[in-house]
Parts: C-alpha cells; sequence; structure tokens
C-alpha cells in the first residue's frame, strides 16, 4: 500500500529566513493525523536564506539526520565538533544524553535540506556527530545506503544511528528502473523530478508511506532524486 503526500498539503512555516515544510506535526504546525511514521517523527523539508541559521539549542534522546541538497550547512556543537555538510552529503547527530549544537548556513546562497528526526532504540547513549560524503552521479542499479542501525549493515559504508531504520538515496536518470527491499516500512521523499512509486507518480516535493509492501518499485519519469527511509513501526 502507498499513500501520497503532496508538497503543497505539507505543513508550512515561512519565517523570512526559513521556509519549511513539514511532512509530520512540529513546532507550531499541529495535525493530529500526522504525528510520525513509527519511529519516523519529524521530516522538515527546510530553505535556510544565506548567512542565516539556526543558533545554538539542545536537543536529547534523538537521531538527528541532515541531508543536503543544495549549498551547504555548516555543524557546531557543545561537543567540540564542527563540520561542513554540502549537497549530497549527510550528517547524523545522535542527541543521546544531552547536547547543545547550532546549524548555519554561512554560504552566499540558499541551503535546501531535509531534516530527519528518528527516534532512538537506546536512551542516554553518549551524544555523537558523524559527516559522511557520498557519490554524486546517477545510480543505475540500486540505491546508495546512506544511514542504518540495522544489524545487516553493520560491515557497509554507512552513517550508524541508534535506531534499526536504514536511509538509501540516489539520482536516477530519465527511464532508469530500479527496485529496493525493506525491512520494515518506508517513507520516501522525492527531493528532485519525477517518479512513479509503486504505481503512483510522485512529483518534486512530494511524500509517500510504504506499508504492507516489501519491495518499492521506482520508474524515473525524468531525472530525479530518490530518499527511502525504512523504519520499524
Amino acid at each position: 500500500m502507498i499513500k501520497i503526500y503532496p508538497y503543497l498539503q505539507l505543513g508550512h512555516a515561512d519565517h523570512g529566513w526559513l521556509d519549511a515544510r513539514h511532512h509530520f506535526s512540529f513546532a507550531s504546525y499541529r495535525n493530529p493525523d500526522r504525528i510520525g511514521f513509527g519511529k519516523l517523527l519529524v521530516i522538515n523539508d527546510d530553505k535556510i536564506a544565506a548567512q542565516t541559521g539556526f543558533g545554538t539549542h539542545p536537543h536529547n534522546n534523538m537521531e538527528i539526520i541532515t541531508y543536503v541538497r543544495q549549498g551547504a550547512i555548516t555543524h557546531q556543537d557543545s561537543l567540540g565538533n564542527k563540520g561542513r555538510t554540502a549537497a549530497g552529503d549527510v550528517q547524523v547527530m545522535s542527541a543521546g544524553s544531552g547536547v547543545r549544537h547550532s546549524e548555519q548556513n554561512l554560504e552566499h546562497e540558499a541551503t535546501t535540506l531535509y531534516q530527519i528526526w528518528i527516534e532512538p532504540n537506546q536512551a542516554n547513549v553518549e551524544p555523537r556527530w558523524d559527516l559522511k560524503q557520498f557519490p554524486k552521479e546517477p545510480i543505475a542499479d540500486k540505491l546508495t545506503l546512506l544511514v542504518s542501525g540495522q544489524n545487516e549493515h553493520k560491515d557497509q559504508d554507512a552513517l550508524f544511528i541508534y535506531q534499526d531504520a536504514a536511509i538509501y538515496a540516489g539520482g536516477l536518470t530519465k527511464d532508469t528502473k530500479i527496485s529496493q527491499n525493506i525491512k520494515h516500512q518506508a517513507y520516501i521523499l522525492l527531493s528532485q523530478g519525477s517518479a512513479t512509486i509503486n504505481g503512483l507518480q510522485m512529483q518534486k516535493g512530494d511524500g509517500a508511506e510504504v506499508t504492507q509492501s516489501k519491495i518499492i518499485a521506482m520508474i524515473a519519469d525524468s531525472d530525479c532524486e530518490i530518499l527511502i527511509i525504512d523504519v520499524p513501526e
């Protein structure tokens, strides 16, 4: 089963420096029908103006994944970590027992990114932050594993999170056909172009829930970019 959530029907908040679309209830956006998707609690599609960003603020007991689509974001935290995540790359922060951090767009252009929050399967772990660059070339046969806490992926080159979840992504050229096996249930993000997913068409910015199916079939109707979040119920 697949259900599409069109971009223009997502929650919306425009703060001037930040233009955000919320796939689930977040901050001032409250929708009783959209309170997460299993252990996936937050997906914010953020556009952050140049030379602005999120000031220092606290988190605990949350796996926070940032996938940058355009521009770059500079992270700094109370653990002493600092790093710049550029378009196509991913950073992960396990907030654990508590951490303070800032996320700043120090670029001369707007930065667009997905901010993804997943509930951890362990509480009060030691906080950690990590960053990884991934290949930018279009994929032809399978999506790239970006993030995982699944035991079957422990020897693969992915960023770790404290949850039995995985995130896959990749750019597809028009007419490319691929499939992705999932372990639990999946939330799909189409960040560019258009694609047919399990028989239904998605457009740029849309989200989709896939349940009661362990295979996701994808056809690129145009050049596109797809993210799949495989997450426990």
